[in-house]
C-alpha cells in the first residue's frame, strides 16, 4: 500500500493517482472560476486554509510538474481571451490558474495543512480498496444498477447503437474502411473504461463487511451511524474493555456506546460521523460533557469523531478531561494503535 510519506516524496507515485480529483470533493467543497474548470492561487490556498505564500512556494519549488498537471499562468492576450469567454474579472496583469488536477497535486505536496493530509488519506484510502478488491466483469444487469454518477446510458449506447452503427458502415465502405475501423477501435476502448469505472465505482461501495476495515477511514465514511457505533464498540473489545453496549439511538441522552475499562473504569462514548471537511464544535463537546459527567459519572469519556474538532473544543475537552479521538487518532486506534485513556 502507497504511504503518505512516500506520495509526498514521490512525483512518479503522485503521477499515479492525479486522476482521483474526486476525492477533493469528498473532503471539502472545491469552488471553481465561472468557466467550471479551474480555481485561482487565492482560491487554492483558502481550500487548504493556508496563506498564499504557501502556495506559491509550491509553485515555485514544483512548477514543472504542476504544469504538467494542468497549472498555467496567462498573460497578454490568452488573458484577455480567458476574461472574455469566462466572464472572470481581473486587473492584474497575470493570472495563475489551477485545474483540478493541478490542486490534487498541491494536496500532496502541501504537508502543513490539515485539509491537504485529509485529501491525502481519503485519497490513499480509495486507492487501497481499488487495489485490494478483485476485477470483476460487469454483466448487463450489473451495469444498470451502477452508481449513478456515471450516466449508464452513455455505455449502453456505445455498446448498443454506436459500434453496430460503425459496423455497418464498414461493411459497406470501401475509402475509408481503415479510418471507421480506428474509430470504432476508439469508442471501443471508451466504452471498456465507462465499464470498469462502474466496476470500481462498484468495489469501493460495496457493503462495509466485503471491505478491509482496519485503518482504511473510506470504510468508516461508507458506515451509517449504526454501524459506526458499532465499529467503536468492536475497537473497545479488542483493547480490554468489558460489558460493551452500544446504546445509540433516541433518548441515548447523547451517550452512544457504554462500558468498563479492563481495570474497572466506567467509560462512556459518543461516535459522530461526519464529513471529514465538518469539524466538531465547542458546543457539541460542551453538550457531552454534561451527559458523561453529570449524567452517566463516567471515568473515562471519549468523544469519537470522523472529523476534526475546532481549537476551542479541543480545549474545553482537556479541561473537562474528555478524551477529543478525531479523525487522525481514530485512523491510528482503528489501524491497532490502542488508545493510551483505555490503560492500567
Amino acid at each position: 500500500m502507497i504511504n503518505e510519506s512516500a506520495l509526498l516524496e514521490s512525483r512518479s507515485l503522485r503521477h499515479s493517482v492525479l486522476g482521483r480529483t474526486d476525492v477533493l470533493d469528498r473532503v471539502k467543497a472545491l469552488s471553481l472560476l465561472p468557466d467550471g474548470m479551474h480555481v485561482t492561487t487565492a482560491m487554492v490556498a483558502a481550500y487548504f486554509e493556508v496563506g498564499l505564500e504557501a502556495i506559491k512556494s509550491l509553485v515555485k519549488d514544483h512548477r514543472a510538474e504542476l504544469e504538467a498537471s494542468g497549472y498555467r499562468l496567462l498573460t497578454g492576450e490568452e488573458l484577455r481571451s480567458f476574461k472574455d469567454l469566462s466572464g472572470f474579472q481581473s486587473r492584474t496583469g497575470s493570472l495563475a490558474l489551477f485545474s483540478r488536477r493541478a490542486v490534487l497535486n498541491i494536496a500532496m505536496l502541501l504537508r502543513d495543512s490539515n485539509v491537504a493530509r485529509q485529501v491525502r488519506v481519503y485519497l490513499l484510502d480509495m486507492e487501497y480498496l481499488a487495489r485490494t478488491q478483485p476485477v470483476e466483469n460487469s454483466t448487463p444487469t450489473e451495469v444498470l444498477s451502477l452508481d449513478d454518477r456515471i450516466d449508464q446510458r452513455i455505455t449502453h449506447i456505445l455498446g448498443k447503437t454506436v459500434v453496430p452503427m460503425f459496423n455497418a458502415l464498414i461493411e459497406t465502405s470501401g475509402e475509408h474502411r481503415r479510418e471507421l475501423i480506428a474509430l470504432r477501435a476508439g469508442v471501443q476502448r471508451i466504452e471498456r473504461r465507462l465499464r470498469h469505472h462502474h466496476a470500481r465505482l462498484q468495489r469501493l461501495e460495496a457493503p462495509l463487511e466485503e471491505r478491509p476495515l482496519a485503518g482504511v477511514m473510506a470504510a468508516m465514511d461508507a458506515m451509517n451511524s449504526r454501524k459506526f457505533e458499532e465499529h467503536i464498540a468492536t475497537l473497545l473489545n479488542r483493547d480490554g474493555c468489558t460489558d460493551v453496549v452500544v446504546q445509540g439511538g433516541p433518548g441515548d441522552r447523547g451517550i452512544d456506546v457504554i462500558a468498563l475499562t479492563a481495570d474497572g473504569r466506567r467509560l462512556v462514548a459518543q461516535c459522530k460521523r461526519f464529513a471529514p471537511y465538518i469539524s466538531i464544535t465547542s458546543s457539541d463537546v460542551q453538550k457531552f460533557v454534561g451527559s458523561a459527567k453529570v449524567l452517566y459519572s463516567a471515568d473515562v469519556a471519549l468523544f469519537v469523531a470522523t472529523c476534526p474538532f475546532t481549537s476551542d473544543a479541543l480545549s474545553i475537552a482537556t479541561d473537562s478531561g474528555i478524551t477529543a479521538v478525531d479523525r487522525a487518532l481514530l485512523e491510528k486506534w482503528s489501524a491497532g494503535e490502542p488508545l493510551k485513556v483505555l490503560g492500567h
